[in-house]
């Protein structure tokens, strides 16, 4: 083994080095093998670990308190990504099936615990880790477009109850594995809890309110807000007696509703996912001793402890799902969807074995089976509910929901009046070129708008020489839109933040559509830096248009646009490609990419609908549907491009994580590698919100 005895392997700073390297390397290569991150990041600690090159120590001061923050912030994300509005539409029949899906998996986890040997408590402990559940495959419903299926927004309601239901049992085990503990003791441990628990999500909600209306766009200020109500909520919890991840995932609950889905959400998730949550799993490989993972195969005992875990965490979710089934009267499919998704066992999980493993109640085995189940749960819950959710889109989309009505308000494109912030002059001719296109076929007015961007006095030479620079563009803008036979009117605008001059002015304008461009950038750098668009997408009132043009559009004649699923979320895309290629008279493929495992009468019935919309709405051009049969969206996406001009693509404005990592956005990653011009469409909140409200659209 290797040691590294150089003084400077004592400083703090190097394990923290090592730590970035590791995070930032790591994960990328066993992607590239087809692995999830998380494994990456668990064997790095076993590599680094006592039984590897004995790099790190998980018993440093430095390792444990990154390793404690990456806890409370995994438990935080946890609770900052359950969607409240989803849980209050079906609030009664979530509770249900939160009671399924946290009772009979303590009820088998206690079972699996006292069978091998451990105490009341010890098992209770184990049977509240098989309790919870994380909505790994969530991105994976979402893109199938089912969330808004009764049976899925159940399921994600059900996080609410079985997270702080496990959690409460955790804290309740810990509290009696402390000693002295009695029933008086046990009743004040549970007023506490409950006083605690409504000063945080009531009191914490409602400070948030207030502060986040007082510092108005102040990020930095809110971001800082959210990471004290975070770390103060953990303290509590401590305070009182109870775990700190209770605390966490309550502060992330509170949390929840003030931060909604603004750029402050992204950037808190963004900092745990790309630094805290990653150490904490680096972490667990740590704990994880090499000759003591093995026993648990090679051990009868041990082995039987794994294989007793994983197949009772298996088949008591089935079972409440079952039980889901026959108290709702869901479909087969829908109780098979709601078994799937409710399989995966990441942050609650991992957060309460450290938790027990630390304070002695959980042995070495246990935590080598819960790795095992974390594992297999991760990989099998994804792949059964692509299988599974893949059968409610036919199974809940009648035929109506495939007419495009002007009535539907939900995914039509209004060309009316056309916003185009202007910056750049090399590429202003092409936006305005495409807003031009857009806005012909209802004789829609263009506005172009630049900002003078400026803090402070209005007297200053900076802020006159922003402003002349911003008229030259404006000017030029006016005369590329008369070239165009357009109707024009140009708005200049002072303001000390681009993205709210923009949101602001296209409201002020009452514009129906923003045209802006974009810089293809690194998902790091778009994370980071890309916040201008991030910001308009999340605060503008109507759809915007996110594009970046390689040629002129009036000659593109091949357009592409991708239909994840069929559904009115889909549509106001295929409608922007439809306009172009009628006012270009080009040629319009609409491609679909299914599963390689769709049977031949369902790609030809996705086929037949996606034509018959063709043909309904726009007759007049000449238009192709292709469905594909791949595993790799993105690759396929790519492989159609090539021939093609433009690609037009629906960019979704909610972020996902799994576990605390961020999940690939197909959308970018397709947007970044496309080799022709790119759309990317962002839908409003308001309509994002309303489509996902109404199961029937």
């Amino acid at each position: 083994m290797l040691l590294i005895a150089s003084p400077a392997h004592q400083e703090p700073i190097v394990p923290f080095v090592i730590l970035l390297t590791v995070i930032l390397v790591i994960p990328l290569l066993f992607e590239r093998i087809r692995l999830p991150g998380l494994v990456g990041l668990l064997a790095a600690g076993v590599a680094l670990g006592s039984d590897g090159f004995q790099v790190l120590n998980q018993e440093s001061e430095s390792m444990r308190l990154l390793s404690d923050i990456g806890l409370v912030y995994l438990m935080f994300v946890a609770g900052l990504e359950v969607d409240i509005g989803q849980f209050n539409q079906t609030r009664d029949r979530s509770m249900g099936f939160g009671t399924f899906t946290f009772l009979v998996p303590l009820v088998t986890g206690i079972g699996v615990g006292r069978l091998f040997g451990f105490d009341w408590n010890a098992a209770t402990l184990i049977g509240s880790l098989l309790a919870s559940h994380t909505l790994l495959a969530y991105p994976i419903v979402s893109r199938l477009g089912v969330v808004g299926n009764e049976a899925v927004t159940v399921t994600i309601g059900g996080t609410i109850f079985t997270d702080i239901g496990a959690l409460l049992v955790l804290a309740i085990c810990i509290g009696i594995n402390a000693g002295d503990f009695s029933p008086l003791k046990l009743v004040i441990l549970l007023g506490s809890l409950a006083v605690y628990t409504v000063v945080i999500l009531v009191g914490v909600d409602r400070v948030g309110q207030e502060f986040f209306k007082r510092s108005g766009n102040d990020e930095g200020n809110q971001f800082l807000f959210v990471l004290l109500a975070l770390f103060l909520a953990s303290v509590g919890a401590q305070l009182i007696g109870v775990e700190k991840i209770v605390g966490a995932f309550l502060s992330g609950l509170a949390v929840n509703r003030v931060v909604g889905d603004s750029p402050v959400k992204e950037k808190i998730v963004f900092v745990g996912s790309v630094l805290f949550i990653p150490i904490f799993f680096v972490n667990m490989g740590l704990l994880i001793r090499i000759p003591a993972f093995i026993k648990n195969f090679t051990s009868p005992q041990l082995f039987g402890l794994t294989a007793a875990i994983v197949l009772g965490l298996i088949g008591s979710k089935f079972v409440a799902a079952f039980f889901a089934k026959l108290a709702y009267r869901y479909t087969w499919q829908e109780a098979l969807t709601m078994w799937s998704l409710s399989l995966p066992q990441v942050a609650a999980t991992l957060a309460a074995t450290l938790v027990g493993y630390r304070v002695g109640m959980l042995t070495e085995g246990v935590l080598n089976s819960v790795i095992v189940l974390m594992l297999v749960t991760s990989i099998l819950g994804p792949i059964l509910t692509t299988r599974f959710a893949d059968g409610l889109r036919t199974q809940n989309l009648p035929p109506e929901v495939l007419d495009l009505t002007a009535e539907s308000g939900l995914a039509a494109i209004d060309p009316s009046r056309i916003i185009v912030p202007i910056s750049n002059p090399d590429t202003e001719r092409y936006l305005l070129e495409m807003a031009a296109l857009i806005a012909h076929q209802q004789s829609g007015q263009i506005v172009p708008f630049a900002i003078a961007v400026h803090h402070g006095q209005l007297d200053t030479p900076q802020l006159q020489a922003a402003i002349k620079r911003s008229e030259t563009l404006l000017d030029n803008a006016v005369n590329i839109c008369k070239e165009l036979n357009a109707e024009v009117e140009a708005v200049l605008r002072i303001d000390d933040k681009i993205a709210q001059g923009i949101s602001r002015s296209s409201r002020e304008q009452n514009a129906s559509l923003i045209v802006m461009g974009w810089q293809r950038r690194s998902r790091f750098q778009e994370r980071l830096f890309g916040s201008v668009i991030d910001s308009v997408l999340w605060a503008s009132h109507c759809p915007v248009a996110v594009t970046q043009l390689l040629k002129s559009p009036s000659d593109m004649q091949q357009i592409l646009v991708p239909v994840e699923n069929l559904t009115q979320r889909s549509f106001a895309a295929l409608q922007l490609a439809q306009t172009i290629a009628t006012e270009n008279q080009g040629r319009l493929i609409i491609l679909h990419i299914c599963d390689r495992k769709t049977s031949a009468s369902k790609q030809a019935w996705i086929h037949s609908q996606l034509l018959l919309l063709s043909e309904k709405n726009h007759p007049a051009y000449e238009s192709e549907v292709q469905v594909v049969p791949s595993d790799d969206v993105v690759k396929a996406i790519l492989s159609a491009a090539h021939s093609s001009d433009l690609v037009v693509l629906r960019s979704s404005r909610r972020s996902s994580s799994a576990g605390g990592l961020l999940v690939g956005d197909i959308t970018f990653q397709v947007a970044q590698q496309v080799p022709c011009s790119v759309v990317m469409l962002g839908e409003p909140e308001r309509i994002a919100r309303a489509v996902l409200a109404n199961p029937n659209l």
